[in-house]
C-alpha cells in the first residue's frame, strides 16, 4: 500500500541530481543559499518518509494499536493528501534550485581578444579601456590577450592582469611572399589571427569572438551593442561580421549615436564573428591579412585607434559617449530583406547634386544630399573635398554599401556619394 500511495525513493533521485549538479556547477558565493535549499528539500523528504512509515503497518512504530475502520480510512486520506502536498513542495523547491543555478551559470555572449605583438604601452591603454566597462559583464565577455611573438614587455604587461587569459603565438616558419614588394608583416598577422581564432572557437569552444587591436579604445555602450548585434548575426546569415568601427567616424562626419549601417567593405577593426562563419573561413583564411574579399558587415560609430593614417583620419574619430540601450531597440531593419528598402528610401529622398563644385553647393542646401560619381578617380576627388577616406579595396570604397558611402557633414544632414550602378541596384530611377 505504501508503494502505491507515495514512493519517497522517486523523490530522492531528482533531489540528489540537483544537489550534485549544484555542487559541481554553482559559484562559490551562492553555495550557502543552495545548501539551505537542499536542507529544505531533505526536511520535506523526511516528513514523506515518516508518512510512509505511518501508512505501512509493518514499519509503523505503533502497529500493534488497533483502529476502527472509519479512523483508519480518515487517517489514510489525510496522509495521502499531505503526501501529495509534500510532493508538490519538493518539486517546487527543486525547480527553484535549478532556476537559481541557471541564473548563476552565465553563457558568454562572446570572447573578447586583444591582438598584440610588441607595443606594451598601447596594450595597457587598450586593456584599461576594456576593463572600465567589462568588469560588470565579465561572465558574458571573457577577456583574452593573444600575443604574436615573444616581446617580454608585452608578455609581462598582459600577465600583470588577473582579469584576463594570456595566449602566446610563436611562429618560426619563414614567410614566402606571393608578390614582390609585399610586407611580411601582413603574412605574420594573418597567421596570428587564424591561430587565435582557432584557439578560441575550437579549443575554448566559444560561439562568438570579438577581435580588437592593441591600439583601440571602446565606448560606453560597446558591450550592449555587441550583445544586441549577436542576435542579429545569428538571425541573418547574410551578415559575415559585426563591427563597432567606422572609417568615416571622425567627429565632423557623425551626429547620430543610434545610426547603424550595412556595408560591403570589411572594416577590419573591432569586429565580431560567429563560429558558424569561422567554420567556413578557417580552411580558406588568406595567407596575408587583410584580404577577405567583399562581405557584409554592420558599422557603428564608436572606437578609436592609434596607427596608420593617425593624424588625418584616426585621431579625429569620435568615441561615442552616449549610453545607448541597444537591447531595447528594434534592429530588424538591418536584416537583408528589409535593409535594402530602408536604405533606398533614404537615398531616394536626398536631393541630387552634380558637378565638380558639389562641396560649394552643399552649403546652400538643407536636408540630405546625394552626389553621383562616375568612377574611382572621381570618387577620390570628391572625397578629398570633404575630407573622408578616399581609399578603395577590391573595387569597393571604404564603408560603401552598393557603392554608396554615407556620412554626416557639419550638421545632421547626410551626404550620399552614389556610384554609377548604385541607384539601379537599389531600384531607384535616376531623375
Amino acid at each position: 500500500m505504501a508503494n502505491s500511495i507515495c514512493d519517497f525513493r522517486l523523490l530522492l533521485l531528482p533531489a540528489a541530481v540537483v544537489f550534485i549538479y549544484i555542487q559541481v556547477e554553482s559559484e562559490n558565493h551562492c553555495t550557502s543559499q543552495m545548501r539551505l535549499l537542499i536542507d529544505q528539500i531533505s526536511i520535506q523528504q523526511g516528513r514523506i518518509v515518516a508518512l510512509e512509515a505511518g501508512k505501512n503497518p509493518h514499519r509503523a512504530i505503533f502497529n500493534s494499536i488497533q483502529f476502527d475502520h472509519a479512523t483508519i480510512s480518515e487517517e489514510k486520506q489525510r496522509q495521502e493528501l499531505e503526501c501529495v502536498q509534500l510532493k508538490a513542495l519538493v518539486k517546487d523547491l527543486e525547480r527553484k534550485g535549478l532556476e537559481r543555478l541557471v541564473d548563476k551559470v552565465q553563457v558568454p555572449v562572446a570572447a573578447v581578444v586583444v591582438m598584440a605583438c610588441n607595443r606594451a604601452d598601447y596594450l595597457e591603454r587598450t586593456i584599461n579601456s576594456i576593463l572600465k566597462y567589462q568588469s560588470s559583464v565579465a561572465l558574458k565577455y571573457p577577456l583574452f590577450v593573444s600575443q604574436d611573438g615573444s616581446d617580454p614587455d608585452v608578455k609581462t604587461k598582459a600577465l600583470s592582469y588577473d582579469q584576463l587569459t594570456y595566449m602566446q603565438h610563436l611562429d618560426y616558419e619563414p614567410v614566402q611572399t606571393e608578390r614582390p614588394g609585399e610586407l611580411i608583416a601582413y603574412y605574420k598577422i594573418a597567421r596570428h589571427y587564424k591561430w587565435a581564432l582557432d584557439e578560441l572557437f575550437y579549443k575554448h569552444n566559444f560561439s562568438r569572438v570579438i577581435i580588437l587591436e592593441d591600439d583601440m579604445e571602446i565606448a560606453i555602450d560597446f558591450f550592449d551593442y555587441f550583445e544586441a548585434a549577436a542576435a542579429l548575426l545569428d538571425q541573418d546569415k547574410s551578415i559575415l561580421a559585426v563591427s563597432s568601427w567606422n572609417d568615416n567616424g571622425q567627429k565632423q562626419f557623425v551626429n547620430d549615436p543610434y545610426a547603424l549601417y550595412r556595408s560591403d567593405f570589411f572594416p577590419g577593426l573591432g569586429w565580431m564573428l560567429s563560429r558558424t562563419i569561422w567554420d567556413e573561413l578557417s580552411p580558406k583564411w588568406p595567407k596575408a591579412y587583410p584580404c577577405i574579399g567583399s562581405i557584409l558587415v554592420i558599422l557603428y560609430r564608436q572606437g578609436s585607434s592609434l596607427g596608420q593614417f593617425f593624424k588625418q583620419y584616426l585621431e579625429p574619430i569620435k568615441l561615442n559617449d552616449v549610453k545607448v540601450d541597444w537591447k531595447s531597440r528594434d534592429l530588424s531593419y538591418l536584416t537583408k530583406d528589409k535593409y535594402t528598402k530602408y536604405f533606398a528610401e533614404l537615398v531616394k529622398k536626398a536631393k541630387p547634386l552634380r558637378g565638380a563644385d558639389a562641396l560649394l553647393k552643399v552649403h546652400n542646401i538643407e536636408g540630405d544630399v546625394r552626389i553621383q560619381y562616375k568612377n574611382q578617380r572621381q570618387f577620390e576627388v570628391i572625397s578629398r573635398q570633404f575630407g573622408i577616406f578616399e581609399e578603395w579595396k577590391d573595387g569597393i570604397p571604404r564603408t560603401a554599401y552598393k557603392g554608396i558611402v554615407v556620412f554626416r557633414y557639419q550638421t545632421t544632414r547626410r551626404i550620399f556619394l552614389v556610384g554609377p550602378e548604385s541607384l539601379r541596384q537599389l531600384g531607384i530611377r535616376d531623375t
